[in-house]
């Protein structure tokens, strides 16, 4: 199909253009790096139907492009969050340096992420998932900090993800004598049961790196505070979702067929929920809010790995569309803080706050994406964690529920935390001068806000798509029957029964707006966070009444018990002895001839001594 080839040779092309053409003009390359994402977005929903494919071949291998219901579903996270974090990233990057190479990775990784939802064969998916890696890769050592410690770790668990993922691929091809996908699934049932057990393994291997599952988690929450936010909004919110692409794939079409297979979604979905409660104690942990918001996007994933891995219709259906949700907070959120940082220089809870003033619609944002991550109705996020909550009870998996309740519990000291710290908190001085984040940076966020708000009254606009994804692989049609043992929706799902909430809350402000005209607006005095007494004590300009760094500490000691081993202490020690074991090896291996003359005679010294025994 020859809308492919264009919408492929655009990405390349526009991302090569856009890289050049700073030297030019800073509008034309903001323009046409704009172009290269959206037109072939535009270009996909409007000349790309479902169902339709494009064989080709390459060095005389067969390939396959193609899309089916469950591809589209994730191409409209990628293509929709790209074309908003597209829009986002050219107020974002606004007198930063090193423009063209960040706006030629951002569209690299949005065109390699379509690339994989589109792909039909293996051949196809690797390379993609080779450019989305290098692609990615380079953004998190854009700005040069930590690139050792950071970056490589990112790179290492990376190759270690790619490298299962090609023995998988020889593996299949060795049997099947074919790199297409659906030719894989159909040939599994024939395979050994030890193939049947290894390649799902080698493939749950790479994509559980991606999706930042515990313990492959430990290179996310660095990768994801050290990359440009802009960046990031789509890291979290689109990158990670190709691992939980692969995971669906290899859960339905494969493990769901084996006989271990109830086992091996059991692990998955205990691994999934200690995640979720290990990155949640870790972000509330954290005081500078790309820290908080890359542990918060490892537990968040946590929670749709759970649903995914447990494989019913209903918790397949929340996984996917909490994926849906995480996409729409989580690239909110980092654009929040993308928006601070670059009107006040920092990132830091106990350096910024009070800015809800300053900055009314990134406060808008911020809260839009707070209550849906926190599974507060009536926003989409709770329509996710309550499908999930349904699941893990009707499927008996009661433990896992206590464990998933308490890190969605537990979410809300950090939500907390980052709400009042950058917003609601005192007022300083130093930043009275902070105004809000261009309209570039505004409206993605509040759109995705409104969009948030919107699926959690009308879910059905979401799933949908999914149920018509989830027939692509083998599940039954949900159309009705799964709605109707869930007591929050109608018969299909189009709206939630939340209307006397919304009522409340709708007339709750009706009131207070009334109030405040009825007492006159304008006649209001303006009183700041200084204007204050505590305990009969009127606060001096140089003190600070925040939550201050300490106001977790009661809970973290508590918990204390459960942080203290680490995955990241474990891997360093790892790498540490293979360090000292190429220490060792580099100095046998000294390059003196002499030297190895003298191996040589060692030996064929041991082969004589002991040849009765070797022969």
């Amino acid at each position: 199909m020859e809308t492919f080839s264009i919408i492929f040779a655009i990405f390349l092309g526009g991302a090569v253009l856009t890289y050049f053409a700073g030297k030019l003009s800073s509008v034309v390359q903001d323009i046409l790096f704009l172009a290269t994402v959206l037109v072939p977005t535009y270009l996909f929903f409007s000349g790309v139907s479902i169902g339709s494919s494009m064989p080709f071949s390459l060095e005389g291998i067969s390939l396959l492009w193609g899309v089916n219901h469950f591809g589209w579903l994730f191409s409209l996270i990628v293509l929709g969050l790209g074309s908003l974090a597209a829009v986002y990233s050219v107020g974002y990057m606004k007198g930063k340096e090193r423009r063209g190479y960040f706006y030629l990775n951002f569209v690299l990784s949005v065109m390699s992420m379509l690339g994989i939802v589109i792909s039909q064969d293996l051949i196809s998916f690797f390379i993609f998932w080779e450019i989305m890696t290098w692609s990615s890769y380079l953004m998190v050592i854009y700005s040069g900090n930590d690139v050792q410690r950071i970056g490589i770790k990112y790179f290492v668990f990376s190759a270690i993800g790619a490298y299962a993922m090609l023995m998988a691929i020889v593996i299949v091809h060795s049997v099947t004598h074919t790199f297409f996908i659906e030719d894989m699934i159909q040939a599994y049932g024939q395979m050994s049961l030890q193939l049947q057990i290894w390649i799902p393994i080698l493939f749950l291997l790479a994509f559980a790196v991606k999706a930042a599952m515990m313990p492959l988690h430990v290179w996310a929450p660095g990768a994801y505070s050290n990359a440009p936010m802009a960046y990031t909004s789509l890291f979290s919110g689109a990158l990670s979702k190709m691992g939980v692409y692969g995971m669906v794939i290899i859960l339905v079409t494969m493990v769901n067929r084996l006989p271990q297979g109830i086992l091996f979604r059991e692990v998955l979905a205990w691994l999934g929920g200690i995640t979720a409660a290990m990155g949640t104690l870790w972000a509330i942990k954290q005081d500078d809010a790309k820290k908080l918001l890359a542990y918060s996007s490892v537990a968040q994933l946590g929670y749709i790995i759970v649903g995914v891995s447990i494989g019913t219709e209903l918790a397949m259906m929340a996984g996917l569309f909490l994926a849906v949700m995480h996409a729409l907070f989580k690239g909110t959120l980092f654009m929040v803080v993308g928006a601070i940082e670059k009107q006040t220089g920092t990132t830091n809870f106990t350096e910024v706050t009070g800015l809800i003033r300053k900055m009314p619609w990134t406060f808008f944002a911020a809260l839009m994406g707070i209550i849906a991550l926190a599974g507060i109705p009536p926003l989409g996020g709770f329509i996710g964690k309550w499908m999930l909550y349904e699941s893990l009870i009707t499927s008996d998996h009661y433990l896992l529920v206590i464990l998933i309740f308490f890190s969605s519990t537990a979410a809300f000291l950090y939500c907390y935390k980052f709400l009042f710290g950058f917003f609601l908190g005192q007022e300083e001085k130093e930043w009275a001068h902070v105004k809000e984040a261009p309209a570039t940076m505004v409206v993605p966020m509040v759109l995705m806000g409104i969009f948030m708000v919107v699926l959690g009254t009308f879910p059905g606009i979401v799933l949908n798509p999914i149920n018509n994804g989830l027939m692509d692989l083998g599940y039954v049609d949900s159309y009705k029957h799964l709605w109707e043992t869930s007591i929050i929706f109608n018969s299909w799902g189009d709206h939630v029964i939340l209307q006397p909430i919304l009522y409340s809350i709708m007339g709750i402000f009706i009131f207070f707006l009334i109030f405040v005209l009825w007492k006159g607006y304008k006649g209001t005095r303006y009183v700041t966070t200084k204007d204050i007494s505590s305990s009969g004590e009127v606060p001096k300009e140089d003190e600070n009444l925040t939550f201050s760094v300490g106001f977790m500490q009661p809970f973290m000691r508590a918990v204390a018990p459960v942080m203290r081993r680490q995955m990241d202490k474990y891997y360093t020690g790892f790498a540490n002895g293979l360090e000292g074991l190429f220490d060792f090896v580099r100095r046998i291996y000294t390059g003196n001839a002499q030297t190895y003359a003298v191996y040589v005679v060692v030996f064929i010294v041991i082969v004589l001594l002991f040849k009765d025994v070797l022969f």
